[in-house]
């Protein structure tokens, strides 16, 4: 699992995206008919929350790849509701494509995505924060929930 921390999120979203496009497409479970409507909202609305907590790093001049050392702890904002803004946006821009293609597959890659951050990614940063701001980024999980 350690070697996915090498991939870049965004990536590993496209890529769970492409494998249902081909599983989709060999294979179709329609869970409901397209809900455009919904989905551009729920996109929408995740691509807003990345690109805003996407802006705030590069405000403070601090790393926004998760191998790359951090300088400041950015908890103003959206990361004072919730301490992985990024993640939580490439997610909902997912369950967006699902609801808007409305197969099993587009849902099942959502989860995957989830799973994958949440299993590898954000305990990977959690350590990395702790290890470089200590308590200032303990007193801020203790306040802010990892997604909501």
């Amino acid at each position: 699992m350690q070697k996915l921390i090498a991939h870049r999120p965004p990536r590993i979203a496209m890529t769970f995206v492409l494998i249902a496009v081909a599983i989709n497409v060999l294979m179709p479970l329609p869970v409901h008919p397209a809900l455009p409507v919904a989905a551009g909202i729920t996109g929408l609305l995740g691509f807003t929350l990345m690109i805003r907590a996407w802006w705030l790093f590069k405000v403070a001049q601090t790393a926004i790849c998760p191998t790359r050392q951090s300088t400041v702890l950015v908890t103003h904002d959206v990361f004072s509701f919730s301490r992985n803004p990024m993640y939580l946006g490439m997610l909902l821009m997912l369950v967006g494509i699902a609801m808007a293609m409305g197969g099993m597959a587009f849902y099942v890659a959502a989860i995957a995505y989830g799973v994958v951050i949440s299993r590898v990614f954000c305990p990977y940063e959690e350590q990395k924060a702790r290890d470089e701001f200590g308590e200032s980024y303990a007193a801020y999980a203790r306040r802010v929930r990892r997604w909501l």
